[in-house]
């Protein structure tokens, strides 16, 4: 079996959430409500300030519901989610607008990148994790690769309000490389129309609305990217969003050198950069230009980049 080892790249602790220039008077007015949890296999958490701690419970209870209504739309892991059985069944009718709106996104993100952000490369990631999980490991024979290979392609994909559908036998999406932005994008844009105006969420990428209680930006960690436990930076946030993207995030073999990120010009994992950051508006847009940003040279970053998103290459 294959056993997936996830690093987490962003940090968001006590120490970096607390802010040092709140009266007394005004912190208890204003109670920091904190929960943690999992969203699509990551570390997920929500910080914001409430007074009523039944509300900020109510609160709290409604962003998990949408984190569990999302994972129904965007999960691979679970058998009945609606990207599942596209999976299984090569369409699926009615599809929800959230999953219209994240494909929308993601195919602005792959004509941009030429490609190199490409959803439908979960064949050759199945196959590259079946074959790292025989014993002995082998890497995929040309055959394996090329069959996997003529499966994948954005080009294979047509979607509407009316289906979603591949156009190829075989074929299947992956999005976790841009759902968990997606997901925080939406648990902020429920915080906020609930009229909460200083929230930090975090769902594998970071979403922050507003600013800490003293009115400094939210501060957001850098996990070496090395893979080490220490924070090597930190990023200010404000009405922003940040994601980390590293190769070895998350690494398909025991031995830790063969990561997750698969390039589709070539059907192998690959990787330029040990970590990529990004800045944007959207954890949507920063979860997925950090993921193709993995896989590019700085000059074809600098041209594919919008104008609007901040980049930082390790």
């Amino acid at each position: 079996m294959l056993h997936l080892n996830r690093r987490r790249f962003l940090t968001v602790s006590a120490a970096l959430l607390a802010s040092g220039n709140v009266p007394a008077a005004s912190a208890a007015a204003t109670a920091s409500r904190r929960w943690q949890g999992i969203a699509l296999g990551a570390h997920a958490s929500l910080t914001f300030q409430h007074p009523d701690p039944a509300e900020a419970g109510r609160l709290i209870a409604g962003c998990r519901n949408e984190i569990d209504r999302l994972e129904a739309i965007f999960s691979l892991y679970r058998r009945e989610s609606l990207l599942s059985r596209l999976n299984a069944a090569g369409r699926l009718d009615d599809p929800p607008a959230d999953l219209l709106r994240l494909l929308s996104t993601a195919e602005t993100i792959n004509r941009r990148t030429g490609g190199r952000f490409d959803p439908t490369v979960q064949p050759l990631w199945a196959l590259h994790a079946h074959c790292l999980s025989e014993r002995p490991p082998r890497l995929p024979g040309d055959a394996e690769l090329a069959a996997a290979r003529d499966t994948c392609g954005w080009r294979h994909l047509r979607y509407d309000a009316d289906e979603i559908a591949f156009d190829r036998p075989g074929m299947a999406l992956t999005l976790n490389g841009i759902a968990q932005g997606y997901i925080a994008d939406r648990v902020s844009d429920w915080l906020r129309a609930q009229g909460l105006g200083n929230v930090l969420v975090e769902t594998g990428e970071v979403r922050a609305l507003g600013s800490r209680p003293d009115g400094t930006p939210w501060r957001v960690g850098l996990r070496a990217a090395d893979g080490s436990e220490r924070t090597d930076g930190k990023v200010d946030l404000r009405d922003g969003a940040l994601a980390v993207s590293a190769p070895l995030g998350t690494r398909l073999d025991g031995a830790g050198r063969v990561g997750h990120i698969i390039d589709p010009s070539s059907g192998h994992p690959g990787g330029t950069w040990s970590r990529v950051v990004v800045r944007a508006p959207s954890a949507a847009e920063a979860d997925g230009y950090s993921t193709a940003f993995c896989l590019m040279e700085r000059d074809a970053i600098e041209a594919a980049r919008p104008p609007h998103i901040d980049v930082m290459l390790t």
